[in-house]
């Protein structure tokens, strides 16, 4: 019967498991709601740009059905899809393959913010839990494909058809990538998934990153990668800019021979805007060495240009070099790269060894060699990411001559890693053995950088220091290191020294040898003590001579002023001559074996003051 009431508690009942299902349906509800409303807003916002740009329009060439259409296409464009034209002269399709890049955030951006927002993970401890990882992802990923398949089939009927081919990779993995992202980071980004994706790289790769620290070098080699993929782009919307500068009557020229009313250009304003990272990821490549194609056969690198084929009037294609030889102008775009490599080994040093604030352990330092496989491992990503930001940035825009432009994934990816290996290398190494000289103590004690806290606390304790100098008569100091008999401490107390146990603590009433005490507090004993000459030791030290002073490492005592506890009125007199009289009594006893000789304390002890009742 007992089993049977424990196998009835363990099994969850009905209420809970309907609770369950109810909670798995409404996580499920708001994360396909937030895809369709992730869908929703992009679309939306090129729908109303379009439709701005159709009502502003003195000639429109279709109606509002062919604006909707043009939206839905380009949405579709911003996920890499390729379309395809089929109003040419010729009769013949023509494809349309490269993406805008500043459209290609709007749509990872949305989906990333649903994804977060579907996790609905609260701030507060006790709050509800958050929506699990797998019904949220699906449900964002699902909401958003469901709308994306809708426009695709809007679009099958327009100018601008989609792909099938294109529609059935590009769109679910924008959708599952950002959506994976936004639900990783809603959690709090765990480490699991990240252990779960390093037993999925080559094994080449696989073992840059084997050890108990594998986690922080690929944090670390991301991190390096990421920076110089930055400066590597920055450098190359610097030369576009230049470029763009340097051939300015060229691009302002045809700007103007692409339309000649306000909306037109504002449109060519536009589009030239949303191309911009396309231009600083072809100049990249260029300053790379691999360069990219304007058309079949026609290459633009730092050491050669070809002549580009007839090429559209447009503004950011009048900032190609011109046709010829490369010189030194072109030759300083290698400066990009270089500027990018050094950033990166620069990161690698700074995780190689850890600052005294970065929050590290000091066994985290690396070798060497593993510093290098860092490098290596950051070179790797590094190729990926650009190489991968090259596909996208380029593509067809026709066929023949138009069938490819901008530039080749690969080669741009693998000029990316040499150049990082070659440039990231020689900094991250000679960094890391900078860092680690400077954080080594010098030869004169002086602390290095890395053990600024610690000097900072020992400086803390260190300061506790006397205020008058040591032995120094009345300091009120020469009672601790064994000045002259009698001299009292003039009311000093002690802080900052570790202080005895009360088991340790000298009784009130015994002397040095056990007996009666030979004076009040803080008053020198026979030999020069502290607190009634207990043992004569010294605060200091307690195996020390009475009156040395102390060494270099040692804790000091910090004396401070502070009131007498004994003040001077009758009561404390009237005790203090009840002592004397036991002390002369102690004297006038006959001497215990074993005991020291209780004269000299007497006999060293100054006289009593007066009495005011006139007794001794």
């Amino acid at each position: 019967m007992a089993s049977v009431n424990q196998m009835t508690a363990r099994r969850p009942s009905l209420t809970s498991l309907l609770a369950r299902m109810r909670d798995h349906s409404s996580g499920l509800g708001a994360s396909l709601l937030g895809g369709v409303v992730a869908a929703g807003l992009g679309l939306g916002s090129l729908a109303v740009l379009v439709l701005a740009l159709w009502v502003s329009s003195p000639y429109p060439d279709s109606g509002p059905g062919g604006a909707l259409h043009i939206a839905a296409a380009l949405w579709l464009l911003a996920h890499g899809v390729e379309l395809v034209r089929t109003d040419t002269l010729s009769g013949a399709p023509m494809p349309v393959g490269v993406t805008p890049l500043l459209l290609l955030a709007l749509p990872v951006w949305l989906l990333y913010r649903a994804a977060r927002d579907a996790v609905d993970a609260s701030p507060e401890p006790d709050g509800p839990p958050p929506v699990p990882a797998r019904t949220a992802w699906t449900g964002v990923v699902l909401g958003y494909l469901g709308v994306g398949g809708a426009a695709v089939l809007y679009c099958s009927g327009g100018e601008l058809r989609p792909g099938p081919t294109w529609v059935a990779t590009c769109l679910p993995l924008v959708a599952a990538g950002a959506a994976a992202a936004g639900v990783w980071s809603g959690h709090g980004c765990p480490r699991g998934p990240l252990r779960r994706a390093l037993r999925g790289l080559p094994g080449p790769v696989r073992r840059l990153v084997a050890g108990t620290d594998a986690e922080a070098r690929l944090a670390a080699a991301v991190r390096a990668a990421g920076a110089g993929t930055a400066v590597l782009a920055g450098g190359g919307a610097l030369l576009a800019g230049v470029s763009l500068v340097w051939h300015g009557d060229a691009a302002r020229t045809s700007f103007l021979q692409l339309t000649d009313g306000w909306t037109g250009r504002f449109a060519v304003l536009v589009l030239g805007v949303a191309l911009v990272p396309n231009a600083a990821v072809w100049a990249a490549s260029y300053a790379l060495g691999p360069g990219f194609v304007l058309g079949a056969g026609h290459l633009v690198h730092p050491f050669a240009s070809d002549p580009a084929p007839l090429l559209p009037p447009f503004p950011l294609l009048a900032a190609v070099p011109d046709p010829g030889p490369g010189a030194l102008p072109n030759w300083l775009a290698g400066l990009a790269p270089l500027a990018a490599g050094v950033t990166a080994g620069w990161f690698v040093a700074r995780a190689a060894v850890p600052g005294p604030r970065s929050g590290e352990r000091a066994g985290a330092r690396w070798s060497a060699g593993r510093t290098a496989g860092v490098v290596l491992l950051t070179a790797v990503a590094g190729a990926a990411l650009l190489g991968l930001l090259a596909e996208l940035a380029g593509g067809p825009l026709g066929v023949g001559r138009l069938a490819r432009f901008g530039p080749v994934g690969w080669q741009t990816g693998g000029a990316a890693g040499v150049w990082t290996v070659v440039s990231a290398m020689p900094v991250a190494l000679v960094a890391r053995l900078w860092r680690l000289h400077a954080r080594r103590p010098h030869p004169d004690g002086t602390p290095s950088q890395e053990s600024e806290p610690t000097a900072r606390t020992a400086g803390t304790k260190a300061s506790a220091t006397p205020t008058a100098p040591v032995g120094e008569p009345g300091s009120g100091a020469d009672s601790v290191n064994g000045g002259a008999p009698g001299a009292s401490s003039g009311g000093w107390k002690w802080r900052g020294a570790k202080r005895r146990k009360p088991a340790e603590e000298p009784a009130a009433g015994s002397g040095a040898g056990g007996g009666p005490a030979a004076g009040p507090r803080n008053s020198a004993g026979p030999e020069g003590g502290n607190k009634g000459g207990a043992k004569g030791t010294s605060p200091t030290r307690r195996d020390a001579a009475p009156g040395t002073a102390p060494t270099a490492g040692e804790e000091l005592y910090d004396l401070l002023p502070a009131d007498d506890p004994f003040a001077s009125d009758w009561h404390d007199e009237l005790a203090r001559a009840s002592r004397w009289a036991a002390l002369r009594e102690a004297a006038a006893a006959p001497d215990r074996p074993g005991s020291p000789d209780p004269s000299a304390a007497v006999t060293d002890a100054p006289e009593p003051p007066e009495d005011p009742t006139g007794h001794r």
